[in-house]
């Protein structure tokens, strides 16, 4: 199924949806919440992420350009001692 939305939907609010296997392109998520959601096998490229905030999450098998998150957490918490 593909929806095309060319409008703008600002201030919106989605509850229970799944979008499993989704694709999204050319997409402004600027200062959108994400609250208890489920984003394992997730693959997002060509990314801005500046002054995203990620807490209280699972980030185990996560990498970023091939590295692990975990193994980059873990050798901060070394350096920081």
């Amino acid at each position: 199924m593909i929806i095309q939305v060319k409008k703008s939907i600002p201030n919106s609010t989605f509850d229970d949806v799944d979008l499993s296997e989704s694709k999204f392109t050319d997409v402004n998520l600027q200062a959108v919440l994400f609250d208890d959601v489920n984003m394992s096998g997730v693959k997002i490229n060509n990314v801005n992420l500046s002054n995203c905030q990620i807490t209280d999450a699972n980030l185990s098998g996560m990498t970023i350009d091939g590295i692990s998150v975990s193994d980059l957490f873990d050798a901060y918490k070394q350096v920081q001692k």
